[in-house]
């Protein structure tokens, strides 16, 4: 019985060579051949020319009524050129750089041709030649993205064997009331009209249910995901409220509305006798650290180990320090687990860890190593969460029996990937800024003015401040004419000399020298630290209030954002100064959001639109899907559907046991996920 699991082998010409190919394209079924679906098409249905604009894009069908001319000019580039007659009016068609057309050129034959017009001269430059035998007026063509393994035509012909041999045991899979909801095709049609579609219309109707159909899938895999989860016996943290409140009542400063309402979002979780999985998401500069210590007091109080991993040693040493100042006094006691480490130190912190004498381990990925034993977890809080692969985060969380989890993180995340990276988590948001924090003032310079930079950084210090000089490479590189640390470093240091002192970090110095030249930073004795990326986190200092960012139009939205973030930390005004010479738009937009908003998730949202999904968080480790037809920037509406059809359909009690549900229980079970939530 023929079936979509099919190996591609079955189809007639593909042999091991053929099945090698596809499987780069990673087609490896007669189901991913299907969903195989074009990114666009060529539509051959001429235009009339009576009607077509300058510039625009045509296509024209006409006889070859002159020998083609062909000409070379500058090196490697030529042109070809030949009349066509089209109704009743001739045209210049020219092709420039393809040579090989030549051959297709013949006197008398019919061709359809595609490019752009240019009224004036009454010619089209044309993009591609199309003979009579290839593919007919009133279709249109199908455009696959292909690598150098296999052709168009390849792939063609084969999805179309495919469907021809297949289409009977094409299942739906979507319910039918969710189809005659919104009004979508069947997927035996919807496939049919993808790849062989009879106009714009009928392709733009199959690519609706096609996307409400792949987000749907998605949606409903997260939150099978997320119901499995909160199935599991949980750990159940019944700390002492009063315990609680007394400690947020001895913090140095009031918690904001903001920060309060996520508090008790984060309790009410780990009083749950199931597993919390919740992400917390805030500016830089918001408050998520004293929330972290507040969820860590709770679950210390209440018998628990905490655990929080972070990304870099500069980070987990800084939180140490940090949360040690906060727990002084406290039951809370702390211990530093880094990479760094002697034989001993590590023999006996892990040996304090597992008897419970060390009850918040904080460190980077050596918290997961084999040896770490835990003797009571109950929460592992993950900072920077995004820079972890999801089975480092599942390691830290199958070292207990299932603890509490909360991700933090400081790249604010913009609704659209909240939704499809993070569909599974619950979600807090710290939305507001701590009292009396000035928005930071950020000004864009051309790289002529660089020295009314230096002037005003010259101003800054001499009312006490400190600053940030970012440069983005460590050495003179030849392939990038961007300004470079070390250069920059000895400038500045003649600059200032002999007023003010200038310091150098950057990731190639060894552990030793980083913490002594940040030490000298803190401390005052250094003004100025110039720096590489590497200051984007685990650097705090307050009294800092000027970054300089060189050749900021190098760097993505994000990471100017996180840049920005280490001033601003105390309560003076301070400034950000972009100096960038932009080559390209994207470069000249990032600088313009920059300048116009402080808000992340404002720039997040940009930074999104400009660079798309799988480049912003990092496909590999967000686990964002590499979606096939949706857009989840520019169908966010229907993101946004699916995710509530997905839940609602999940809470049905039976929902598996219905008939037209078969096909999805059958999707899940394949993409191995329990389907019995009832």
């Amino acid at each position: 019985m023929k079936s979509l699991q099919d190996p591609v082998s079955v189809l007639k010409g593909v042999g091991p060579k053929r099945v090698a190919d596809l499987a780069t394209l990673n087609i490896d079924t007669i189901e991913d051949l299907l969903t195989y679906y074009p990114t666009r098409y060529d539509d051959f249905t001429p235009n009339d020319l009576s009607t077509v604009k300058d510039k625009q894009r045509v296509t024209i069908k006409g006889k070859i009524v002159s020998e083609p001319l062909f000409s070379r000019f500058g090196y490697r580039r030529n042109r070809l050129s030949f009349r066509l007659q089209v109704g009743q009016q001739v045209v210049m068609a020219t092709f420039f750089n393809q040579p090989y057309l030549k051959k297709q050129v013949e006197l008398d034959r019919q061709v359809t041709v595609m490019g752009k017009w240019d009224a004036s001269r009454q010619q089209v430059t044309g993009t591609k030649l199309v003979t009579a035998t290839g593919t007919p007026e009133n279709e249109f063509g199908a455009i696959y993205p292909t690598n150098k393994h296999l052709r168009q035509s390849t792939l063609r012909s084969l999805i179309r064997q495919a469907y021809e041999d297949y289409q009977r045991v094409i299942p739906t899979l979507l319910p039918t009331f969710l189809r005659q909801k919104y009004r979508l095709l069947d997927r035996r049609e919807m496939i049919k009209d993808l790849h062989f579609p009879g106009s714009q219309m009928i392709a733009k109707a199959a690519r609706r249910t096609a996307t409400y159909e792949e987000f749907f899938l998605f949606q409903l895999r997260l939150q099978a995901i997320r119901r499995a989860h909160r199935q599991e016996d949980g750990t159940r943290i019944l700390y002492h409220n009063d315990e609680l409140k007394e400690f947020i009542s001895q913090l140095p400063f009031e918690l904001t509305n903001a920060q309060k309402k996520v508090v008790n979002e984060i309790c009410r979780d780990l009083r749950q006798p199931i597993q919390m999985n919740r992400l917390l998401q805030g500016d830089v500069g918001s408050g998520k650290t004293i929330v972290a210590a507040i969820a860590i007091y709770a679950t210390i109080s209440a018998g628990y180990q905490a655990a929080l991993m972070a990304p870099t040693e500069i980070l987990a040493t800084q939180h140490a320090e940090k949360l040690a100042k906060v727990f002084a006094g406290t039951h809370v006691h702390v211990g530093l687990l880094t990479g760094s480490l002697t034989a001993k130190q590590h023999r006996e912190l892990v040996g304090a860890i597992k008897k419970g004498d060390i009850n918040l381990i904080i460190g980077t990925h050596a918290l997961i190593q084999s040896d770490v034993e835990y003797a009571n977890l109950g929460l592992v809080i993950t900072d920077e969460q995004h820079r972890f692969g999801v089975n480092q985060r599942q390691q830290l969380r199958e070292k207990g029996e299932h603890p509490d989890v909360l991700a933090m993180t400081a790249t604010p995340i913009p609704r659209t990937l909240a939704i499809t990276s993070y569909g599974e988590m619950d979600v807090s948001v710290i939305d507001k800024l701590p009292a009396g924090r000035k928005p930071i003032e950020t000004r864009w310079l051309k790289d002529k003015q660089s020295n009314d930079a230096l002037k005003f950084l010259r101003q800054q210090l001499a009312s006490g401040a400190q600053a940030y000089v970012v440069s983005p490479l460590i050495e003179e590189s030849e392939a990038l004419d961007v300004q470079n640390a070390t250069d920059l470093y000895e400038r500045l240091a003649n600059y200032f000399q002999p007023d003010y002192q200038v310091g150098l970090l950057h990731g190639r110095l060894n552990g030793e020298k980083k913490d002594a030249v940040m030490k000298d930073f803190q401390d005052g004795k250094i003004q100025v630290l110039v720096s590489t990326t590497v200051v984007e986190v685990g650097v705090d200092n307050p009294n800092a209030t000027v970054m300089i960012i060189y050749n900021a139009d190098r760097f993505g939205l994000a990471q100017l954002h996180q840049l920005r973030g280490r001033v601003g930390r105390g309560e003076r005004q301070s400034y950000c100064l972009l100096i960038a010479d932009p080559k390209t738009d994207e470069g000249t937009a990032r600088m313009k959001t920059m300048v116009a908003t402080t808000d992340g998730f404002k720039v997040a949202q940009r930074d999104l639109e400009l660079r798309g999904a799988g480049d912003v968080l990092g496909a590999k480790q967000s686990g964002l899907p590499d979606f096939k037809v949706g857009d989840p920037i520019g169908d966010l509406k229907i993101l946004q559907i699916a995710k509530e059809d997905a839940a609602n359909l999940l809470a049905t009690p039976h929902w598996d046991q219905v008939d037209d549900n078969q096909p999805l229980v059958l999707y899940l079970k394949r993409n191995q996920l329990e389907t019995h939530f009832d």
